[in-house]
């Protein structure tokens, strides 16, 4: 289970975990999330949110928001993923995600094998969101705010399934743009959307 150790390292000053959703799918945003944690006042349950149900994760995305010092969601849209790559759509969204923190961090700690080229002292930890807590905590907030997005967008495009599959390829997802072809929220850069683009 994740723990502070890594938060511990990096005292003095407020560590922020950072963490993203949405790297895979066909359509929608990458959405980025950072949290500062208060180390005397942590959610108990806190784990990367693919480990979690649908059910522990909203319930603990709200005790992550009340208890939390504070956090932050960044969004890189449809348009930055196509423009600029997923990579540094992600990257984007991340970096966002810190800035739209209220308060200033000393040092941020990112899922993954890279961090943001940024002002903030970072280090990236690969399966952070299964061994930091505040990690963990962004995950959670990403997953839960991209999910509430891709539900939204789904009530205008019923037939991709996106209330379910999130907008990544699942057969019901591929067999929808094929008879249908892409929305404005699918992603052109990506290989499946692509070639039925060029139909």
């Amino acid at each position: 289970m994740p723990d502070f150790a890594h938060e511990a390292l990096h005292h003095p000053g407020l560590v922020a975990g950072v963490d993203e959703a949405g790297r895979g799918p066909l359509a929608g945003p990458v959405v980025a999330a950072a949290v500062i944690l208060r180390v005397d006042d942590c959610p108990d349950g806190l784990n990367d949110s693919k480990q979690l149900s649908a059910k522990k994760r909203a319930a603990l995305e709200g005790e992550i928001k009340a208890r939390a010092l504070c956090w932050g969601v960044g969004i890189a849209s449809v348009a930055e993923i196509d423009e600029i790559n997923i990579l540094w759509a992600t990257m984007l969204a991340m970096t966002r995600a810190v800035e739209a923190l209220p308060h200033d961090c000393a040092h941020v700690l990112v899922d993954g094998n890279r961090c943001p080229t940024w002002r903030w002292p970072s280090t990236a930890i690969v399966e952070g969101d299964a061994k930091c807590l505040s990690i963990a905590a962004a995950s959670i907030i990403a997953k839960e705010s991209r999910d509430r997005m891709m539900i939204a967008a789904a009530a205008d495009h019923p037939q991709y399934g996106w209330e379910t599959n999130k907008g990544y390829g699942s057969a019901k997802h591929l067999a929808a743009l094929r008879a249908h072809g892409p929305t404005p929220h699918h992603r052109r850069s990506f290989a499946p959307v692509a070639q039925l683009s060029l139909l």
